[in-house]
């Protein structure tokens, strides 16, 4: 979306989507910025994600096999996920954890997950929610509260976990990586810091960053794909990248300019840049392929 009104609605999504702004005030301002009740409703669903947008990989795409799963990512830690494979898979076969937005696991991400069966991983989307009872459906702003409401560091901890045992399998013969979106992109880097070893690549896109300081405990090569418009995200960052090179780890870096936070989204229709996100993708293909095979 271009222009002044979007960016404006943009940024102000953002704010009620990320820094937890009352939905009555932000639907006053949104109507504002807009100039009715009807535009600010029409503006709404365009920068929203939709669950109605036609996935990119069908579900039942003969290329690949899926699958509901079900682990204990540590004693009492108990999760659920989306797997997807190809139909004909190897024997040691590269494994991407894929991790969700602030909205839960949905089927944008379920899609994600069969992209990158289709180019040849199993990938796992996590259910990040499943402790705090699962991902409500069709409904994102419980979703983001419940999110919110997260012990991170238990989450963390599970999903460090979780990359261990994916590690583990076949007597340690698959290499794992993770990819994660917004909040899942503030995941990957925490993961990146949590798993040792056992992680191998991370690929962020447009996730907020941890403190510099901790840059020297990553192990795994990261890469970091940000979107020029979001100051947001950029703000932490770049402080990021500064200090994982600082402190001698395998980063790279892609800044797409003149796209919003989420560009990758194909279900946003306000933010989705079809250009940046064809990029970004294969940028992210090319750089599991040199990690993880």
């Amino acid at each position: 979306m271009n222009g002044e009104i979007g960016r404006a609605a943009i940024a102000l999504y953002d704010r009620f989507t990320h820094e937890g702004m009352d939905r009555r005030a932000f639907m006053a301002r949104l109507t504002r910025i807009a100039g009715s009740a009807a535009a600010a409703s029409a503006l709404l669903g365009s920068i929203a994600a939709g669950a109605e947008a036609a996935p990119i990989v069908p579900a039942d795409d003969r290329r690949i096999r899926t699958q509901e799963l079900t682990w204990e990512a540590r004693p009492g830690r108990l999760y659920t996920g989306y797997n997807a494979a190809p139909a004909q898979a190897a024997p040691h076969l590269p494994v991407v954890l894929v991790v969700h937005e602030n909205r839960g696991l949905n089927d944008h991400i379920r899609d994600v997950a069969r992209r990158l069966a289709v180019a040849g991983y199993s990938a796992i989307a996590p259910d990040f929610l499943s402790p705090a009872g699962g991902t409500p459906a069709g409904d994102e702003d419980r979703a983001r509260t419940m999110i919110g409401a997260l012990d991170m560091a238990e989450t963390v901890a599970d999903g460090a976990a979780t990359i261990a045992w994916l590690a583990s399998a076949e007597g340690g013969a698959r290499r794992v990586g993770v990819v994660g979106f917004c909040w899942g992109g503030a995941m990957v880097h925490r993961l990146a810091i949590a798993a040792g070893d056992a992680l191998k690549a991370g690929v962020s896109f447009y996730g907020p960053a941890p403190d510099p300081g901790e840059a020297a405990r990553v192990r795994a090569a990261m890469l970091i794909l940000l979107a020029g418009l979001d100051e947001r995200v950029n703000g932490t960052a770049l402080p990021w990248i500064a200090a994982l090179r600082a402190a001698g780890k395998e980063v790279e870096t892609f800044t797409y300019p003149n796209v919003n936070h989420a560009f990758h989204n194909d279900t946003s229709e306000a933010r989705y840049d079809r250009e940046a996100a064809t990029r970004a993708w294969v940028a992210t293909l090319d750089f599991f392929r040199r990690h993880l095979r």
